[in-house]
């Protein structure tokens, strides 16, 4: 395995450190993939306190005779400036530009098969990894791991909706939050653009960012598309639910060509081994030091080698 450093976006305003992991065998040219984060702030490993998802997939990957880049989010690097136009802030700023230069990136490397380069998403990245094909990614193959159906503000309410279902203390802040947050977004698509700019959700966030990404969801991108498409699904994921999310995503692609489902019945949300099973005990689960094994890593592969 070999591992370089390189820069995607170099020139432009928003440089992102990250890393090429080739195969050690580069006697001709080779499939490669681009690693595309979940929400929030997160680095090239897409660390999530003691776990490192996008470092575990591309070691695994190089040693299967295929090469990744991964790198920084622009919002982990360069948050504090882009905060400085949050009210015109989108997904395209934040995450598809650069899965875009980073797919260009590959194509220009002379070790890189350019018609055999994939994006494997993860959570929101999921979620995104058609669009981000379809505004200039152009990928061979999509894969998407925990994504939803279901559009971004749905997800936040019905996450917050089941963490207040829980009980105790926690649950009914939690419940509290949901009341408040579900009513911020009533009437969010009849909303003018300029009106969605102007009304806060959390922080710097506002509403634009929500009803822009909401204009198409995954699925509708997915239809548009008869590119081989992998899905896969953690039995033990309490953020994208196997019972709800991923089910409506099977049953809303069951007639899409080219679509490959796997479930991973006592896997997380990380894709690594569940524990608690409980999305009020997420920060104690993720502390646990895991990695993303073998199963996971090969049905990645082998849909990759198939697709080429």
């Amino acid at each position: 395995m070999i591992s370089e450093k390189i820069i995607v976006g170099e020139g432009t305003e928003y440089p992102l450190n990250g890393l090429l992991t080739l195969p050690d065998d580069l006697g001709e040219r080779v499939p490669a993939v681009v690693f595309v984060h979940g929400s929030g702030a997160s680095n090239m490993d897409e660390q999530v306190f003691r776990n490192t998802p996008f470092k575990d997939l591309a070691e695994g990957l190089a040693e299967r005779g295929i090469a990744s880049v991964r790198y920084d989010k622009r919002t982990f690097v360069h948050g504090r400036k882009m905060a400085k136009n949050a009210a015109d802030l989108t997904v395209k700023e934040e995450t598809i530009e650069d899965a875009v230069l980073a797919a260009e990136l590959l194509r220009k490397d002379p070790r890189i098969d350019p018609d055999k380069v994939f994006i494997v998403g993860h959570s929101m990245g999921a979620m995104l990894a058609p669009r981000i094909d379809a505004e200039g990614g152009n990928f061979r193959g999509l894969v998407m791991m925990a994504g939803t159906p279901f559009r971004l503000e749905e997800v936040v309410v019905k996450q917050l909706s089941q963490a207040g279902n829980k009980g105790g203390l926690m649950g009914a802040i939690v419940k509290l939050e949901d009341k408040i947050f579900s009513k911020k977004f009533d009437g969010l698509y009849e909303m003018s653009d300029e009106e969605a700019k102007k009304k806060k959700f959390a922080g710097s966030t506002t509403l634009y960012y929500f009803k822009e990404m909401g204009g198409k969801t995954m699925v509708d991108y997915l239809k548009e598309t008869g590119k081989p498409a992998l899905i896969m699904q953690g039995g033990m994921d309490f953020q994208v639910l196997p019972e709800e999310d991923y089910k409506l995503l099977k049953e809303q692609l069951a007639d899409r060509q080219n679509t490959e489902f796997r479930f991973y019945e006592k896997l997380n949300h990380l894709f690594v081994p569940g524990i608690y099973n409980d999305i009020l005990k997420a920060q104690k689960e993720y502390k646990v030091e895991q990695h993303i094994g073998p199963d996971v890593i090969d049905d990645i592969a082998a849909f990759i080698k198939k697709s080429c």
